[in-house]
């Protein structure tokens, strides 16, 4: 038996509650990890609520992040006392997942954690910052450099938001940050954006194109947030999309993308190769500072996950959760 947050539905509703897991309750997989940190990702806020039908089996254990020790291995890849470090792959959706001491994986979706970082750290980044760091990878492989102009990154009081306006800024871009927390300037401007408006200003239907402004950005938002980013982009822009937080609509125009030649990258970190996974952890390892996880994260135990879903999905939620599971 082990402790975890188990997700069950059946003729008495749905239900998430921390209780003793049976082993038997672990899917197949080749590598046994004894996990010491997860967190509390947007995704899973919505599993654990059941605001989104992110679980597709029943019951589970929800956390799409996890970092730990391998604890039985039956693949060449990874030893027992080895520590690893797992992003996405559906784990917490249909194979359970880190919001327990133990889960059961596949070595394929497995990397090694990065010796710069901590376990601790590594969950304070976690997809959340993983995902950021595509995003940034993204714009600049477009050619989205620092002297284009300013960067909008929406959704900015929350995870990928933070991670994006940290990166962004310490590789020397200029970023405006979009949130509905304007009381919460002053942790932007720390974390490194240079100017911050309130996402009214785009969360509402708007022009197909509206005057230029953004070189590049990052919505983690959608709907017609994303739909007005594109309409304000510069000619030859990138927008890197990574999120619906307001919705999965994109009720946009063509005009944008046929005038002035913009870009709508799409990013995906659940199914992304274990190539640009590394280069992605590889690039956080040397662009971060240590000092920004006590800014960006705060830490709970698995007893108040459920609880902190709740107020993660409220919009009650500063950047990163993490979860300590023996804490």
């Amino acid at each position: 038996m082990f402790k975890g947050i188990l997700i069950e539905k059946d003729d008495q509703g749905y239900r998430a509650t921390v209780k003793d897991i049976d082993d038997n309750l672990l899917p197949e997989g080749d590598v046994t990890v004894k996990v010491s940190h997860s967190t509390l990702n947007y995704k899973d806020a919505l599993a654990i609520t059941g605001k989104g039908p992110v679980v597709r089996q029943f019951p589970m254990v929800p956390g799409i992040d996890l970092v730990g020790t391998v604890e039985h291995s039956e693949s060449d890849k990874f030893e027992v006392g080895d520590s690893v470090l797992l992003n996405g792959f559906g784990v917490g959706e249909v194979h359970c997942g880190g919001l327990a001491e133990k889960a059961r994986l596949k070595s394929e979706w497995l990397i090694p954690l990065p010796k710069a970082f901590s376990p601790r750290q590594a969950m304070a980044i976690g997809t959340a910052g993983y995902t950021a760091m595509l995003c940034v990878i993204a714009l600049e492989k477009n050619g989205v450099t620092p002297d284009k102009g300013e960067i909008l990154v929406t959704g900015a009081n929350g995870g990928v938001g933070s991670f994006s306006i940290a990166i962004l800024a310490k590789l020397g871009y200029t970023v405006v940050a979009s949130t509905g927390r304007v009381d919460q300037v002053k942790y932007l401007e720390k974390l490194g954006a240079s100017a911050v408006i309130d996402r009214e200003t785009l969360s509402q239907p708007g022009r197909p194109m509206t005057k230029e402004r953004w070189a590049g950005a990052i919505d983690s938002v959608g709907s017609h947030t994303l739909a007005n980013v594109c309409a304000s982009m510069k000619y030859g822009g990138t927008v890197a999309a990574c999120g619906l937080a307001q919705g999965m609509d994109f009720p946009a125009s063509v005009a944008p993308f046929i005038l002035r030649g913009i870009t709508l990258a799409g990013i995906d970190s659940v199914m992304r190769p274990l190539a640009d996974r590394i280069e992605a952890w590889q690039r956080l390892a040397d662009i971060l500072d240590p000092d920004i996880f006590e800014d960006i994260s705060t830490d709970i135990s698995l007893v108040e996950a459920v609880d902190v879903a709740s107020d993660l999905m409220a919009g009650k939620v500063r950047g990163r959760v993490v979860v300590n599971i023996s804490g």
